[in-house]
This record gives C-alpha cells, structure tokens and sequence, in this order.
C-alpha cells in the first residue's frame, strides 16, 4: 500500500524510469527497499555479546576456507563492523596504555635513583657506626645486610602505602565515573593479585637500588670509619 497521491505516485515512477536502465517490478522493488525472502542481497547479524560474534566469526571463516576449495561461488563476503570499530577502539588505547607505561618507566627509574642516593647519604652519615659494628665482630655481609633489610624495608613500606592509598581512591573514582557517565558497568578496580604484585615490584626495585651502597659499606675501612666524625 502507498500512502502517495496519484500525481506523487506518478512523479516516484518518472524519476525511477528517466535514467535510461530499464526497469521492471524486481528492480524497482529492490529499488523501494522490498527484498525477497527467498534470494536475500545481504543477512544482519546482532549478537548478545562479544564471545557470540567471535564463535561466530570462526565460523564464516572456517566455512570460506572449506568452500575457496570446493566452490569459490559459495564463499560469503562479510563486514565486521563491530570487529572494525573494536580494533579502532583498541588501538587508540593501546596507543595511550604504551604513552602511560613509559611515563610509569621514566617515574619508577627516577624514584629507584634517588633510593639509592638517599641510602649512599645514610651510609656517609652512619660511617662511624659502621666502623663501631665492624670493630665489635660485625662482618661486610652483616653491615650489608642492615642497609639491605633498610631497603627492603622502604619498599614493603611504600608499596603496602601506594596499594592502600588507592584502594582509597577506587570508591570516589567510581562514583566519578557513575556520576560523569550516568554508566554503572564502568568500574575501577585493583585486582588482588595486581595489588600483591606491585608491592613486590617495590620491593625488588629499592633492594636493587640499595646494592651499590650497601656494597660500598661492607667495604669501608673499619679503622678510618672509627676516626671519622
């Protein structure tokens, strides 16, 4: 049914005959926008969610391999626009992720040079405390080991204070979000298992850091450490 009047109706067929191609009821249907059940142009697909449309996607390309062997006329053509538009999204924040991960390397080797130098500085003001324990039966690996076990201690301290801080943060960040967004999906979390390995990795960064100067302790001179003021 066409809710046009005669002289509409008769101006749409006019405009769909005047370009020279002829035309017939097929055509012009396909033309309208009416496509035939039975020898459809093109199929949509709409998946609940993600994992569907990969099931799926394997599908097609397992049956396009099958068929480019038996009959290339049988291959189907597909758009994956929600693929498409995923792996735009991805490589932008990939791209930011790598920015932010450099930024993250330029802070931990800044902060792990200047553990270090706060450890050399204790060294130099402690040097008379050295020669004390050094005099008293202490050996390189025991003064070693005290600015080792300082180190070790900075770093549990500070990460256990970095993972608590932002666990602090994660409720209002949340909230944030929520509110920004008007999105309750979107959540910020700190795994477990993230939070312990941060921790480590600040453990293992100030003991590297303290090496060198727990090293340049165990070698000091216990008798020029004694005459030091």
């Amino acid at each position: 049914h066409f809710d046009l009047s005669e002289e509409e109706l008769t101006r749409l067929m006019e405009t769909m005959t005047s370009n020279g191609v002829e035309k017939n009821a097929d055509s012009n249907l396909t033309t309208l926008g009416y496509q035939d059940l039975e020898e459809p142009t093109s199929i949509s697909f709409y998946f609940k969610d993600f994992d569907s449309k990969e099931l799926f996607v394997d599908f097609l390309d397992q049956y396009n391999e099958d068929m480019e062997n038996e009959d290339e006329e049988k291959v189907i053509q597909y758009t994956d626009i929600t693929g498409i538009l995923m792996s735009s999204v991805s490589t932008i924040v990939n791209s930011v992720t790598y920015v932010l991960i450099a930024f993250v390397s330029i802070s931990l080797i800044v902060s792990s040079i200047m553990i270090g130098i706060i450890t050399y500085i204790s060294v130099l003001e402690r040097t008379k405390e050295i020669g004390v324990l050094r005099a008293i039966g202490a050996s390189k690996k025991n003064i070693s080991s005290i600015f080792n076990a300082e180190t070790f201690i900075v770093g549990l301290c500070s990460g256990l204070l970095g993972v608590g801080v932002t666990s602090a943060l994660v409720p209002p960040i949340n909230y944030v979000i929520h509110t920004l967004t008007n999105n309750y999906d979107i959540n910020a979390v700190l795994p477990l298992k993230a939070a312990l390995v941060l921790v480590v990795l600040s453990i293992i960064l100030t003991l590297i850091s303290g090496l060198i100067p727990s090293k340049q302790a165990a070698k000091k001179d216990p008798v020029l450490a004694l005459r030091s003021e």
